[in-house]
């Protein structure tokens, strides 16, 4: 993109009020400037993501100087180089992990968060790997160490998350074990290559249990689920938390945990340092990229809207009707 065709003013979605989807009301603001190491992204698609439905409801506050509109990874072109950029080139199409700002036409960014899409992946599917695959390697591989031929469970295995750590476990040479709440769900996740428990017929603790429990398990339900996962797990297992859509909260008995040398952890992504998720980033471009390039990872969509409808976009994603990623067209491409 040339300098001349800049704009000085672009659509985005604001967040009016807290409240439910109808608070995402589309707004016109100035075109972001780069900052230092920063890039400027001519956005063609946005990913929807829990912590967006989160920051909507004022749960989840942006970090100190990130952009307050919701958005947590896209795609789309570099328009612009800040400062002390190199690697990139405007004309890149790139896919990236956003502190926020990404439901809107552009969007900065740390140039050290972005990625090459890559090879033989559209711009649609690119703007739903980052927040999934950052939030995915760093867990279960970085802080999870999951290795080939452990027993995985991961919880909510038809979501945009859930699909990607099926996946990805499964390239690792993991078993993998996963809850969905529908046979449609399960059908998608045994589609993956996971074994699906429909968590509301039966009973996730008896599987895991009868194969010789779990050796790590990526939980974003929490409540009710902690003790039952702690009860399904291996001696010597891991678990960590990513989300509590449940509860944070619960009454688990820490003798299990002690005489049975188990690790209980967790991380949220948005507030980690920018060295680290560039470490993470590094890692993915070798390890994770090479997997979706050859046809091991996969984006599953469920469906798109145009920006303009960010609020039938939220109310999808609330409904838990989805099976994988719900995408926002912002500029297509």
């Amino acid at each position: 993109m040339d300098a001349f065709e800049m704009p000085t003013e672009m659509r985005c979605i604001e967040i009016s009020e807290p409240g439910g989807p109808e608070v995402l009301t589309e707004a016109r603001r100035a075109v972001p400037v780069p900052g230092h190491g920063e890039i400027l992204i001519e956005v063609a698609y946005a990913g929807v993501n829990r912590p967006d439905a989160l920051q909507r409801a004022g749960a989840y506050k942006a970090p100190l100087g990130a952009s307050d509109l919701p958005g947590l990874e896209c795609s789309g072109r570099v328009a612009a180089l800040g400062p002390g950029v190199t690697g990139w080139s405007v004309g890149d199409q790139v896919c990236a992990l956003l502190p926020g700002g990404g439901y809107a036409e552009f969007a900065t960014c740390p140039a050290e968060h972005a990625l090459p899409v890559p090879v033989g992946v559209d711009l649609k599917s690119a703007a739903c790997l980052p927040e999934t695959c950052f939030t995915v390697w760093s867990n279960v591989v970085m802080r999870g160490g999951l290795k080939a031929g452990e027993r995985f469970l991961v919880h909510g295995g038809s979501s945009g998350i859930g699909t990607t750590a099926i996946q990805i476990a499964k390239a690792l040479g993991a078993r993998v074990f996963t809850t969905a709440g529908s046979p449609e769900k399960c059908a998608a996740c045994e589609e993956l290559g996971a074994t699906a428990i429909n968590y509301k017929t039966g009973d996730f603790v008896d599987v895991l249990r009868a194969e010789g429990g779990a050796n790590l398990v990526l939980d974003m339900v929490g409540g009710s689920y902690i003790a039952r996962n702690i009860k399904a797990m291996a001696d010597d297992a891991r678990m960590v938390f990513i989300a509590f859509l449940e509860s944070p909260k619960a009454e688990i008995n820490f003798a299990q945990v002690m005489l049975r040398r188990l690790t209980i952890t967790g991380s949220t992504l948005r507030p980690q340092s920018d060295a680290a998720k560039a470490e993470i980033a590094r890692q993915l471009l070798g390890q994770v990229w090479p997997m979706v390039s050859a046809g091991k990872l996969r984006v599953i969509h469920d469906s798109t809207f145009p920006l303009a409808e960010a609020a039938a976009a939220h109310a999808r994603m609330e409904s838990s009707q989805h099976i994988g990623k719900i995408v926002m067209e912002v500029k297509g491409g």
